[in-house]
């Protein structure tokens, strides 16, 4: 007796599914974004609100922000944020390139195992570095200074391990005809090499700005006095004295996300093409 073949389940048709992927994209995005309306919400909700249970102001104001920027020095924390980001970023952009450019296109003795200490640095916790860079920090002075907040950070392992990836894929030839043309060895790197590895350099300084910006732990330990606090220090400091104040907290939370919000507006592209980046190259 012949055996009956059970009909095979037919795929689902292209539009179903991604009419499913979107639904679950849409669903993951609004649990991703709630807590920040939530945040918005209750910075402009007085006082008496707070505790009502509605999620929108009845009567929205923005008298809270105008509380927060008399009660602490806001652009000041703003200012030290941005400037040690800034430098910071410059630093990490110019020193990892220039690195991962000497690693990647010349050879020299020692160059992997340099290569490796290098990269065994990732491995160690910040937390076990946090005395040597301090005691560092006291006897040179740097407490209190923007040095102090951004020596740490000047570069990056990870930074010089993504830069010499990319430039690993310069062929060398156009840098031999760029010597043959009278090109010094760091216009090679200047103007060569910098130009062709460009998304990834973008990615890198993306993330390093976004890391700096957001940094805690190393700045709360290296700065004493209120002007020199970053924002996330000045706000967990402002958290703690405004006590059960929701509305004002929120509200100096608000502030702070505002330049995150532009660096991911303007750059969002660069951010996915460099998380992209990061996971294909490695």
């Amino acid at each position: 007796m012949a055996e009956q073949t059970q009909p095979s389940a037919r795929p689902l048709p292209r539009w179903t599914t991604e009419t499913i992927l979107y639904a679950v994209l849409l669903i993951g995005g609004i649990v991703m974004v709630i807590p920040f309306i939530w945040m918005l919400a209750t910075s402009l909700k007085p006082a008496k609100e707070i505790f009502l249970g509605n999620f929108f102001p009845l009567a929205p104001t923005f008298e809270n922000y105008q509380i927060v920027l008399k009660k602490v020095p806001f652009a000041r924390w703003y200012l030290n944020s941005l400037i040690v980001a800034t430098l910071t970023t410059l630093s990490v952009a110019f020193f990892d390139s220039l690195v991962g450019f000497t690693l990647a296109k010349y050879e020299f003795r020692g160059k992997n195992v340099i290569f490796i200490f290098i990269l065994s640095t990732l491995m160690v916790p910040t937390e076990m570095l946090i005395i040597p860079w301090f005691i560092l920090s006291n006897n040179f002075h740097w407490v209190d200074t923007y040095w102090g907040i951004m020596f740490p950070g000047m570069m990056s392992a990870f930074g010089i391990f993504l830069m010499k990836q990319f430039m690993e894929g310069i062929p060398s030839e156009l840098l031999d005809a760029a010597r043959i043309d009278g090109v010094s060895e760091f216009g090679l790197f200047w103007r060569i090499a910098m130009p062709l590895v460009r998304p990834a350099l973008a990615a890198l300084c993306i993330f390093t700005f976004l890391g700096n910006w957001n940094a805690f732990l190393w700045p709360v330990i290296i700065t004493e006095k209120m002007d020199m606090r970053t924002i996330p220090v000045g706000l967990s400091f402002f958290s703690g004295e405004a006590g059960a104040s929701w509305e004002l907290i929120m509200a100096g939370a608000a502030m702070a996300t505002i330049p995150v919000l532009i660096v991911f507006v303007i750059f969002q592209r660069q951010i996915i093409k460099g998380i992209a980046l990061t996971g294909l190259k490695g």
